[in-house]
């Protein structure tokens, strides 16, 4: 199969060739049954030959090209709608119908706030011309109606908050929020490519339009993302400007599976200039190594890194509630627990040629000695709570 995606050097195209390649280089393989062995990408750049090529060999066609931010309103029509035409009439040249999406926007719906923008009748025109070119060719024909998207590759100070959002928070810029409550219902980048990538396996979500709302119906002429978040732009900074502290705090914000703070924690990475994709870490050093905090968690504890120098023995001391794992991944050593009523040790060879967990447990005294005598002995600590200096659960008591 070959694709076509116009608009191609765009946000979203950008994103959607990347994952095309992907699949034609046999890099994706989650799509199931789908086999692309060239993938046309056209942009501003491209010529006219290079599109009479394409509409003549493509069996699936993105159409992504249109314009946002134009110098006058009427560019809104000749971009939108103009191209539009161009392509429906280059693909009917070489009669081919191959399925086509078109990439339409809920301010099409002339809904609302929405019922004056120019930009919202341009993306109108486009859509009655792609139902009528399908009635016509008999192509199959895909319209989606975006809301806001976001992920990476977004360009701020353009056409989206967040972007602009992430970009500035991320360089130490000011941010301007007129309207906290303002709602947003947000399409993840992501989750749009696996919707698109679906539509040309033709399993597609249909639907049709209440006003500004989706109403899924299997049968409807417009096409849609189902995995969208609605929240507030006072949620979206909050948490953007959480992000921004993990350095600092080293706590990492709760982001469950498909959870709008998980795709938005990516999107605000993806701005980070280069002095703050590496950061410090506070080691606390001894003449016995070291102890670094790795990561805190609000509800899961903290991840540590210990160094124990050659010979040395750390540890001796027990916990009430609090239990650990113990990890090492280099050196070799031993680590010892006793239950503090209890005079029968529990010796744990431990060595990172033979990677392997080992449980710290509650009311058991432990330590972990450095059997090596010229190379560290290095252990990832994992922790089921945060330290509190001012309850630390550790008591002092040798395990021999």
């Amino acid at each position: 199969m070959k694709i076509l995606v116009t608009g191609a050097k765009g946000f979203v195209g950008k994103n959607l060739c990347a994952q095309l390649n992907n699949i034609k280089d046999g890099k994706a393989k989650c799509y199931g049954d789908i086999t692309i062995s060239e993938v046309f990408e056209y942009d501003i750049d491209s010529t006219k030959d290079d599109l009479n090529r394409y509409c003549k060999e493509c069996d699936f066609v993105f159409n992504l090209a249109g314009v946002n931010r134009p110098q006058n309103q009427e560019e809104f029509m000749k971009g939108n709608f103009g191209f539009a035409s161009e392509l429906l009439d280059t693909l009917k040249k070489y009669d081919n119908n191959c399925p086509i999406m078109i990439s339409s926007s809920i301010q099409a719906t002339l809904a609302g706030r929405f019922g004056t923008s120019e930009y919202g009748k341009s993306k109108k025109a486009g859509e009655e011309l792609m139902f009528e070119y399908g009635q016509e060719t008999g192509a199959k024909v895909y319209v989606y109606r975006f809301p806001n998207l976001f992920g990476k590759w977004c360009r701020p100070n353009y056409n989206s908050a967040i972007a602009t959002f992430c970009n500035n928070i991320a360089n130490d810029l000011d941010i301007q929020v007129n309207d906290r409550g303002v709602e947003m219902e947000l399409l993840y980048i992501d989750d749009l490519v696996d919707e698109m990538i679906a539509a040309i396996k033709g399993e597609a979500h249909r639907c049709e339009f209440d006003g500004v709302e989706t109403v899924p119906d299997e049968n409807g002429r417009y096409c849609y993302c189902p995995n969208t978040h609605k929240t507030t732009l006072g949620e979206i900074v909050d948490l953007i400007y959480s992000f921004a502290e993990q350095p600092k705090t080293l706590m990492i914000p709760e982001i469950p599976e498909n959870s709008l703070a998980k795709k938005l924690y990516s999107t605000y990475l993806s701005y980070l200039p280069k002095e703050k994709v590496a950061f410090p870490l506070k080691m606390n050093i001894d003449d016995r190594g070291s102890f670094t905090e790795l990561i805190h968690t609000l509800n899961s504890g903290q991840v540590s890194i210990n160094i124990s120098k050659p010979g040395i023995t750390k540890g001796q001391h027990w916990h009430n509630t609090k239990w650990e794992f113990f990890i090492v991944v280099s050196g070799h050593g031993l680590i010892q627990q006793r239950r503090i009523d209890s005079d029968e040790v529990l010796n744990f060879e431990v060595s990172g040629d033979k990677i392997e967990a080992v449980h710290m447990l509650p009311g058991y005294t432990h330590n972990i000695i450095n059997l090596s005598e010229t190379e560290n002995l290095v252990t990832v600590m994992y922790c089921n709570e945060i330290f509190d200096p001012s309850k630390p659960d550790t008591y002092f008591l040798q395990v021999e």
